[in-house]
């Protein structure tokens, strides 16, 4: 396997420290994206939407899904489990996953990309020129504001963003909230004592450590 990676972006960030929960090494080609070297051969050969990470299998088969990734290395390394280990557990982390990548790393990457001037005219993934548009960078702040109260509101009530155990909706939201700190420049508001009680005990994980 070889992973085409930038480690830093966010989406590359999820599969990192989702390998590195596994202790699973694989073979990484680093794409400069500042450089623009996305748009070029091999990677835009690979994805024609020009992102990071893709996961190019043994046999050429190319995942560009950061969960389409994780949940294929689940399957090869299933432990420790980070998907669930019943089938409601896995439709519950399935279901909370999606719910952070909706409302919380959408919602920063709206603000990003409409507001950030090396995104002017890729203010969506690909190679088709789409121009910015401040007010859904303005709605992509509400929005993640929101996320945060209804995050914290939820960690009141469970230990983790999935229920009691570590999962793959923890990495999502704990990039989503690193990316926001660098992104749109907004920290977790010192109200929500749930959300930075979670925040910190997810920062202090080994491999979190190791790979920060």
């Amino acid at each position: 396997m070889k992973l085409y990676t930038y480690p830093s972006a966010p989406s590359p960030r999820r599969v990192h420290l989702f390998l590195a929960e596994k202790g699973v090494d694989v073979d990484e080609r680093h794409v400069d994206l500042m450089s623009g070297e996305h748009f070029k051969p091999p990677l835009r050969d690979l994805n024609a939407e020009c992102t990071v990470p893709v996961l190019e299998l043994p046999d050429g088969t190319c995942l560009a899904q950061v969960m389409a990734i994780c949940r294929y290395i689940e399957e090869l390394h299933p432990d420790p489990p980070l998907f669930g280990n019943t089938p409601a557990n896995r439709a519950v982390v399935t279901e909370r996953n999606r719910w952070v990548e909706t409302n919380g790393f959408m919602a920063v990457a709206d603000a990003f990309r409409n507001t950030t001037s090396a995104m002017k005219g890729h203010a969506v993934p690909g190679t088709r020129p789409v121009a910015q548009i401040p007010a859904l960078a303005e709605r992509g702040r509400e929005r993640y504001g929101w996320f945060l109260e209804e995050l914290d509101a939820w960690l009141g009530q469970h230990e983790y963003v999935a229920g009691d155990e570590f999962s793959v909706a923890d990495i999502t939201a704990w990039v989503t909230i690193e990316f926001s700190s660098w992104a749109i420049k907004t920290e977790i508001p010192e109200v929500l004592s749930n959300l930075t009680r979670w925040y910190r005990a997810v920062g202090s994980r080994p491999a979190v450590v190791a790979s920060t």
